[in-house]
């Protein structure tokens, strides 16, 4: 498939996650690979594209994206019903790391609808688990009913340790150090993603960590793992940035001599940590 030429697509299925996010199982008859972490620009003509990561693998033709209807593109999205056609251009990017990490122990760390680019990361390493050591996911969200794909869950316990928080419980605010609450029927961690580092063992030297979700979460997970030992160089994270053409030509998604959709979005902490628009 050439990554330069729209092409259409069409919606198969729609299953909506929250009351502002839904997934969109895409089919395409040409035979394409795309990597977890990589995105598409989707978008109709007329109303414009956006740039949306894939948040399933690709298999027979048929993938996913997970959309937050925030702005002109992603509401108009947002409309759209099943066997209706949108426009896609892509594979675009780099994704994640994941031969990097083959046997290593791998810590996934998500905010909000940051979990939808990790997801694909999950999938394959459910269908490859002896490839990788211990897993861990950390997810957090502003609440229970702001999670993503939780009737997954289950499927993902059976080969990866999930550890869950919420900002608050039944929309109020709850100041915590991270410890287990019920109020609500909320049986899992109430407080910042940061608090749930303590919970997982990490071993440095071995681990490989994928960060994804709001720029100021990431922040301060970064300066917590490396506090940890982690090298910046084995923390990887995605970044989001204004992209228009996808392939480094137009200069939206410019980021300090770095483009982001073409080289990232996902990075080594190494790269951007410190740049004067980026990770401090």
């Amino acid at each position: 498939m050439n990554p330069l030429k729209p092409v259409k697509v069409s919606i198969k299925d729609i299953k909506t996650e929250t009351n502002d996010v839904k997934t969109y199982v895409l089919s395409l008859k040409d035979s394409f690979k795309a990597l977890p972490g990589q995105f598409n620009m989707l978008g109709y003509p007329g109303v414009g594209e956006a740039p949306i990561s894939y948040s399933s693998l690709v298999r027979n033709g048929y993938f996913e994206h997970t959309i937050k209807a925030v702005g002109r593109v992603t509401r108009f999205l947002d409309g759209l019903k099943i066997k209706d056609e949108i426009v896609l251009r892509g594979p675009y990017g780099r994704g994640w790391p994941m031969n990097k990490a083959r046997g290593k122990d791998i810590l996934l760390i998500a905010g909000g609808v940051g979990l939808a680019p990790i997801r694909p990361v999950i999938q394959i390493i459910l269908e490859k688990r002896d490839l990788f050591d211990d897993v861990s996911l950390i997810y957090g969200a502003r609440n229970e009913k702001n999670m993503l794909f939780i009737d997954e869950f289950d499927k993902w316990r059976k080969g990866i340790s999930l550890y869950l928080t919420v900002d608050e419980v039944a929309n109020l605010p709850v100041f915590s150090t991270g410890k287990r609450r019920s109020k609500g029927g909320w049986k899992h961690s109430v407080g910042l993603v940061t608090y749930l580092l303590d919970k997982v063992k990490i071993k440095p030297d071995k681990t490989f960590v994928f960060v994804c979700g709001p720029e100021i979460m990431m922040r301060f997970i970064c300066r917590g793992l490396l506090m940890t030992g982690i090298a910046s160089s084995r923390i990887y994270v995605s970044l989001e940035r204004r992209m228009k053409c996808g392939i480094a030509h137009c200069g939206h998604c410019q980021h300090s001599g770095l483009f982001v959709c073409k080289d990232g979005p996902v990075f080594s902490y190494r790269d951007v940590r410190g740049l004067p628009d980026g990770l401090l």
